[in-house]
């Protein structure tokens, strides 16, 4: 058939179909890489009531504009979906405005920017920095932060540099506001530490360790982190996040998640939370009232902006495995109690996410997942681990089987060089970006962020393509191609987050959620993925950051 007769039928379908009425915005002279099925590239898409109604030709979707109708011309530059993180903490993020290392790669960066912020910050005002970075990633001096040279950079304003969960730098102004001496005894899994003279050194060691210091450091109230709401979500929306799949954290109550809902019932959160209910019972006690919450529990009830998918992620706390420490195995008992937790959710219908990373704890959650499956099945319910950093194919094939999907994470971006020195040779396979892909499964990109890893998705593509940290160490030898990675980031997250009709692909019928990138994410040399930054980005055909057009909406 002929060109002019296919565009006769595109015409003609419009003008008798719901959309014949003006749309509200098109975006033209573009190469918007769909992510369809077929990986489709066009020049232009058409919006109407935040969603798609047309890709294709710019001289097509010119013909659907009339006088009211916004045009954007993106003057030849890549536009690709919103990125979507399957898994990550940022809801809990917002109880500080606390300052980021993400992509910082020199010491000297650090400090300057540290001391920006003593600058800016009010009498008594903590300045964090509560993960996100490691010592690993300076290029110039990989080492943290003594005392002394905190003393001396801010000698009144209370510090709490964190180093992943590691360990965090104090200063004796921080010191003395979280009400840490010498007679202060060690936090559990923490240790406070003393030089020989047992003097405090400023540093506290141990998971247990930066739990404490952190649970130091005062939260903000309701009015300042609405405020932190807005910006965190701005921040997000100038990294190219759309949407994210949200894992809960430690001490997260009704108050972390009450100024997302009510920005999202207003219809004012530019970027969209799909969260699961974190309890990590320790004890079998615990887990008596946590069977009780499920047999109650609802999920769906949100909106398109924020809506609760399910349960996660550390299902029984004891049984939580460790990136950095070698664990062939976990507690029988524990995944007894694991097992208690996951059949309840299985029996009421509800989304199951869990924490786990090394072969031998993989291999107890994947068998009791199959004896549950036996009873109540679990194939439809969409099962997820997350990061998955040492599955093998046998495995992978195993959880097919149980349709389950796969949350891989891109942890080692600041931990990849203490991963080899944990680990050695089998850290270069870790997480098996390569090998999840090849295996069929439906598995998505994240990042895991805030305390472990860097919450740019950039960082993100470009590792499982290049396997380089920040910084330049190349530490993992499973990498994918560009294609699989932006997949993996969009559409196959969509999936995961229970969104595929929505959101990850640029489709008629899903929302406008997309992005307008600097460069071309298909044509820039793999090392330069990290760097790409959106110019311009849509939620639900807004435009809710924009460095180049200025659009007023």
């Amino acid at each position: 058939m002929s060109q002019n007769y296919h565009k006769y039928l595109f015409l003609l379908y419009f003008l008798f179909s719901p959309f014949a009425a003006a749309v509200d915005s098109i975006v033209v002279n573009g190469k918007i890489i769909t992510v369809d099925d077929r990986f489709t590239v066009v020049q232009a898409l058409a919006i109407k009531n935040q969603r798609i109604v047309a890709t294709g030709s710019n001289a097509d979707i010119r013909k659907l504009a009339e006088a009211n109708t916004k045009v954007i011309d993106v003057k030849g530059r890549t536009v690709i979906p919103g990125l979507i993180d399957n898994h990550s903490h940022w809801i809990r993020a917002a109880e500080h405005d606390e300052l980021r290392f993400d992509g910082v790669t020199t010491r000297k960066q650090a400090v300057a920017m540290l001391g920006e912020r003593v600058r800016t910050a009010k009498p008594g005002e903590w300045v964090t920095v509560l993960g996100g970075w490691s010592e690993e990633q300076f290029t110039d001096e990989p080492r943290g932060f003594p005392l002394a040279e905190l003393d001396k950079l801010a000698p009144n304003t209370p510090l709490a540099v964190q180093s992943i969960y590691n360990h965090t730098y104090l200063n004796t102004a921080g010191l003395k506001a979280a009400s840490i001496d010498e007679s202060t005894p060690n936090p559990p899994n923490g240790t406070i530490e003393k030089d020989a003279n047992g003097k405090l050194t400023g540093v506290v060691r141990g998971a247990g360790g930066v739990a404490f210091v952190a649970a130091k450091v005062p939260k903000l109230e309701a009015e300042a982190r609405m405020i932190n709401v807005r910006k965190l979500a701005t921040y997000l929306n100038s990294l190219g996040i759309t949407a994210w799949g949200d894992a809960g954290g430690r001490g997260m109550s009704a108050s972390h998640y009450a100024p997302y809902r009510e920005l999202a019932d207003k219809g004012e959160l530019t970027v969209r939370v799909f969260w699961t209910t974190i309890r990590q019972p320790s004890t079998p006690e615990q887990v008596d009232k946590v069977l009780a919450e499920i047999a109650a529990i609802k999920p769906f009830q949100g909106n398109d902006l924020m809506d609760h998918i399910g349960w996660g992620e550390s299902v029984f706390s004891p049984i939580t495995t460790q990136l950095l420490r070698v664990q062939k195995a976990v507690n029988p008992e524990g995944v007894v109690q694991m097992k208690r937790v996951a059949t309840a959710l299985a029996q009421r219908g509800v989304y199951l996410n869990s924490h786990v990373e090394m072969n031998g704890p993989i291999e107890q959650f994947v068998t009791a997942y199959e004896e549950i499956h036996k009873t109540t099945p679990i194939k439809g319910l969409r099962w997820s681990f997350s990061h998955l950093d040492q599955i093998d194919e046998p495995q992978l094939q195993r959880m097919k089987r149980l349709g389950m999907t796969a949350q891989i994470h891109s942890r080692p971006l600041i931990q990849g060089v203490l991963m080899h020195k944990v680990h050695g040779e089998a850290a270069w396979d870790m997480p098996p970006f390569r090998r999840v892909q090849d295996s069929g499964i439906v598995w998505g990109l994240g990042s895991d962020a805030t305390a472990v890893t860097t919450s740019n998705p950039f960082y993100t593509l470009g590792f499982a393509v290049t396997g380089k940290m920040v910084g330049g160490h190349h530490v993992n030898r499973q990498s994918i191609t560009r294609e699989e990675a932006l997949i993996a980031h969009t559409r196959s997250n969509a999936f995961i987050l229970f969104q595929e009709g929505n959101l990850g692909s640029l489709q008629k019928g899903k929302y406008a959620d997309l992005l307008v990138l600097d460069r071309d994410y298909l044509t820039v040399p793999v090392d330069a993925i990290k760097d790409l930054k959106p110019v311009m980005t849509m939620l639900g055909g807004k435009v809710v950051y924009d460095v180049v057009y200025e659009a007023k909406q």
